[in-house]
């Protein structure tokens, strides 16, 4: 059986650090600098510059994290929903830039909305519809680009509500992200189905995974091993899909320890 091959996400400081790893078997790069609301809406030309030079000799795949910082794919106000579309428009232009076939997006399904579904009885088909006018130009130039957005889960409880909320828009360029951590939180806090019910529920849908440990209680973005996670059992949930999807360490901490953490994944039969 051949193991998963692990990315990670990066920002340009990493990449100097991690350069001879990530090259060496061309991993997957996820690059997070334009996340930031001062650098999308700045002037990112020099950085950008900065990666095109610093990733030259680099076949693997490549995406970036796109700005998420208050934009609510769901938002009802077409003025500020306006906003957000040219945020995630500038975010594909530098996807394109460097390469990028995958650009990280961020749901906007929380707790609340699990605890109201009666109480609300049409919020869920509403922000589904949101969503669909809020993306459709963002949708069509990415498809142009050949870029795949990728909705995480953040504050989700229900694993299948992004899933219906993908299945419904029906975009080839529109795909399930799972965040490991996040549904951990999720499920230590909220009382969430576990990790492995989250990539069961996305299926054939999931294109992306965000990997990193947690302790049931917050955001922590641990290295796989630190938290409290069940990686035997989320990498065969993984391997029950009919394609892997990219795969992505997304470690806050410590970025040097990766190779470490992975030649511990690897000898452990998990991934590589």
């Amino acid at each position: 059986m051949t193991l998963p091959l692990l990315g990670a996400a990066i920002r340009r400081p990493d990449l100097d650090i991690l350069r001879d790893w990530l090259f060496e078997e061309n991993r997957a790069i996820e690059i997070q600098d334009f996340v930031l609301p001062d650098v999308i809406a700045g002037d990112p030309r020099d950085l950008i510059e900065s990666y095109k030079v610093a990733l030259a000799g680099h076949h693997g795949p490549r995406g970036i994290h796109g700005p998420f910082f208050g934009l609510d794919l769901a938002n009802p106000d077409v003025e500020i929903r306006a906003v957000i579309q040219q945020r995630l428009l500038t975010g594909l232009e530098i996807a394109e830039a460097l390469g990028g076939t995958h650009m990280v997006v961020h749901s906007p399904f929380t707790y609340w909305h699990v605890l109201n579904r009666d109480n609300y009885s049409q919020i869920h088909d509403q922000m589904i519809e949101a969503m669909r006018a809020c993306l459709a130009p963002v949708l069509a130039r990415a498809g142009e680009i050949g870029c795949t957005l990728m909705l995480e889960n953040i504050d989700d409880t229900d694993p299948a509500a992004r899933v219906a909320a993908v299945a419904a828009i029906d975009h080839p360029a529109l795909r399930v992200s799972l965040d490991t951590g996040h549904a951990e939180l999720a499920h230590g806090r909220y009382g969430a189905p576990p990790v492995v019910d989250f990539i069961a529920q996305a299926g054939a849908r999931l294109g992306h995974v965000h990997l990193q440990d947690a302790d049931g209680y917050a955001d922590r973005h641990w290295h796989p091993g630190e938290g409290r996670i069940l990686w035997p059992a989320v990498f065969a949930q993984l391997a029950t899909l009919p394609e892997m999807p990219r795969l992505i360490l997304e470690v806050r901490n410590r970025i040097a320890r990766l190779p470490a953490t992975v030649r511990n994944l690897q000898e452990r039969g998990l991934a590589r």
